[in-house]
This record gives C-alpha cells, sequence and structure tokens, in this order.
C-alpha cells in the first residue's frame, strides 16, 4: 500500500471515529485491549497489552490514533496490561465463536464473490446458533459481523466463563459434529419377551428432545413421510438411492415404516434391520448438514482477542456490527455494514489487483456494495467513496491524485 492510500484511509478512519460513539464490551476494565495502527510496510505490527485505563476514554482512544484494527479480549483479568500472560492474572472468558467464510466447505475464495461467501457464512451462523441456543440453552450471545469474511458470537453466560481450554474443546467438537457416533446417539431399553420367548429383548431408540439425537429423529421422521406419501414404487427407488441399500432392505424399510409410524414418531429405530441402517445413514447426513464448521483455536483461546463491535476492519473498510437476534434474517453485510460517512460522494483510485478478485474476466470483476452492483476494470477510475475505501483496503487499488 503506497502512503498517499494509507494515509487516506487514516485520514477517514479518524473522520468516521471522531463523529461515532462506541459502546465497550462488559467489564471492559478488566480486559486486554489491542490495535493495529497504519504502519508503513507489507506486514502488520499489533500493539497489545494494554489496558482500557492506559487507553483512555474510548472514543478519544480511536479519533485520535484512528487505528487500523481494534481489538479486545475474551478474557478477563487481575492486570490485563501485564506484558506476560502469566503475571495478568485471569478470572474468566467469554465464549467466542469465529466462522470465517474462507474456510468454509464448499466456498472457493478465488472462484467465489464476496457476497457469495458471506451468504453461504450467514447460512452456517444460523445452524451455530441453533446449536448454541436449543442443544446449550445459552442465552446471553452477542452477534457480530466481523467487517471482513463472516461472524462472531459471543456467549457470556454465566456457566461458561470458567471453563478451560479442554472443557471448551469438548464443546468446540460437539458443535462441529466431530466424533458424534449414530449408535451413541441411540438409548437402549429392555423390554419384555414376546409371544414364544421368555428372555427379554432391546429396543433402540433416538431421544427426541434435544440434542444431535433430536436432530437425527427430526430428520428420519420427515423423511418417513416423504416416503409415505410417495407411491410405492418411487418409494423404494428412493431407498435404492443410498449406499448399502439394495431391493430387499428397501423393501424392509418401507414396509416397516408403513407398520410402525408412531412408534418411529416416538423415537423407535427398531423397528426393522434396514431401517436402523436407514437411520444411521441419514444421521450421517444431519451431521453434515447441521455442525457448524467454527474456527476451533478462537473458541479454544481463554486469552483470545477478538474485532471490537463498531469499529472499522482495516481490510474492507466496513464497520464490525453487533446484529440484533431478531434482526438477523434481514441482516445484509454488504449493506448495512457500509460505513455512512464514506456514502454520498466519489473518489478516484488507480485499480491495480484486478487478477486477484474473482469475476467474469481478467479484465474486470464486480462488486456488490451498499446494495448496488459495480463494474471494475483495472486503471484509473472514478467510484463511489465506499466502493473505493473497500478496494483500497482490500490491497486492490492505489488512492489515486486528485
Amino acid at each position: 500500500m503506497e502512503e498517499r492510500t494509507r494515509a487516506y484511509l487514516r485520514g477517514r478512519f479518524r473522520d468516521y471515529y471522531r463523529r461515532t460513539s462506541i459502546a465497550p464490551p462488559p467489564d471492559a476494565s478488566q480486559r486486554e485491549w489491542g490495535f493495529i495502527p497504519w504502519t508503513e510496510g507489507p506486514g502488520t505490527t499489533m500493539v497489545r497489552h494494554r489496558s482500557l485505563l492506559e487507553l483512555g476514554a474510548l472514543d478519544e482512544f480511536l479519533a485520535r490514533k484512528r487505528p487500523r484494527h481494534v481489538y479486545f479480549s475474551a478474557g478477563r483479568y487481575d492486570d490485563p496490561s501485564a506484558g506476560n500472560m502469566n503475571r495478568k492474572g485471569w478470572r474468566s472468558s467469554d465464549l467466542v465463536f469465529d466462522l470465517d467464510a474462507d474456510h468454509l466447505p464448499g466456498v472457493s475464495p478465488t472462484e467465489d464473490s464476496y457476497e457469495e461467501m458471506l451468504a453461504v457464512c450467514k447460512d452456517a451462523l444460523f445452524r451455530l446458533l441453533d446449536i448454541l441456543e436449543d442443544d446449550f440453552g445459552f442465552e446471553d450471545l452477542t452477534v457480530v459481523f466481523s467487517g471482513g469474511r463472516g461472524y462472531h458470537v459471543h456467549v457470556r453466560d454465566d456457566g461458561v466463563r470458567e471453563l478451560d481450554r479442554e472443557q471448551r474443546r469438548e464443546i468446540v467438537d460437539y458443535v462441529r459434529g466431530i466424533d458424534v457416533e449414530f449408535d451413541h446417539l441411540i438409548e437402549h431399553e429392555t423390554v419384555g419377551g414376546t409371544a414364544g420367548r421368555s428372555s427379554p429383548a432391546h429396543k433402540r431408540s433416538l431421544i427426541t428432545d434435544g440434542g444431535w439425537s433430536r436432530r437425527v429423529h427430526e430428520r428420519l421422521d420427515a423423511f418417513v413421510d416423504e416416503l409415505l406419501e410417495l407411491p410405492e414404487e418411487d418409494a423404494m427407488e428412493r431407498l435404492r438411492e443410498f449406499d448399502g441399500i439394495g431391493e430387499g432392505k428397501a423393501r424392509g424399510a418401507l414396509t416397516a415404516a408403513r407398520n410402525n409410524r408412531e412408534q418411529i414418531a416416538a423415537g423407535n429405530v427398531d423397528v426393522h434391520p434396514a431401517f436402523y441402517q436407514l437411520a444411521g445413514i441419514l444421521a450421517e447426513d444431519v451431521l453434515d448438514a447441521e455442525s457448524a464448521p467454527i474456527d476451533e483455536p478462537v473458541t479454544t483461546d481463554t486469552n483470545r482477542l477478538i474485532r471490537l463491535p463498531g469499529s472499522l476492519h482495516g481490510g474492507t473498510g466496513l464497520r464490525v456490527l453487533r446484529i440484533d437476534r431478531n434482526e438477523l434474517a434481514d441482516f445484509e453485510p454488504l449493506t448495512d455494514a457500509v460505513t455512512e460517512q464514506f456514502v454520498g460522494q466519489e473518489i478516484r483510485i488507480d485499480v491495480t489487483g484486478i487478477d486477484d478478485m474473482p469475476g467474469e474476466s481478467q479484465d474486470s470483476a464486480m462488486i456488490s456494495l451498499g446494495g448496488d452492483s459495480f463494474t471494475i476494470t483495472e486503471g484509473a477510475q472514478t467510484v463511489p467513496e465506499h466502493v473505493g475505501v473497500y478496494l483500497m483496503a482490500r490491497g486492490h487499488a492505489e488512492k489515486e491524485k486528485e
């Protein structure tokens, strides 16, 4: 990044912070603070191990330093400004989850647009929130658009604050569906023998009121409804689509589904061996489709620094934005997180990194910001300022002389 570009962005970030009041997180004085300034050179320099007492009033600090990135710690400490983690005196930590679009299955940063990647990430966010709210019963959640490639979720329920790294890793494994085996979701019950058999039998059932077992049961129950609505020939064909289910097993599973609908609705998967096999196959699909691919190190690190909601992301110029849970469905990151101070005027930029941007051809790229789409070409051009700030912050353009 050239100095002219850096100076322009630094100045516009200052203008934003001068006109914006940002609420600090809970227990702000117990947290470590860090920031990355607009330094020269290709790398970045993190300034950390600062307390809020050292920084001063948050709004004044931001307007004075106009940092490129701003962070605070998930952890709370006796002495947050101590330069050694062992001397900080750890008290507790929020449970923080990070979803990064670049790391999601099925996403290609070189082929998918920024808009497409964020859409996939938002779907993953809903899956994460379903697990945190329904399975763990967490209530004190803060959802944040990172301003960059994804979302953060801060959990501050009293029950999670003192969890150590290993306990947090267990939560990560659960959320990601790691080592969740179908047989582990099954509840075994001893039932009386049937006519002609005096020995007891075992019934295997899915738990229907919580966890991964509930999710598998809901999927299985819906699939049975789908089967029973189809003509027999179509239902048989649908079952044979699964690996390991041939003609005989398909017939057995379909007959069991027809004759044991109420038992299946109650969780019983022991109505036929082929039906039990089918439930296991669907369980794998559920784990793949409904788990959340969170970034493990962020959640397990009790000392993690995370972006400050309300600040600007130095790699996009977008706002790090807290989102009300009830408004999340309608949230559009590339519209709602656009910085208002950067809207309404145009600037001259020199686009130099068109090859690094996904697009329709090597000569142009399409980006969507603020509810509009823009075709960007190589070389000098005039663009809306919020588009220019985004391209310069991403390293795709330099500020042109006016």
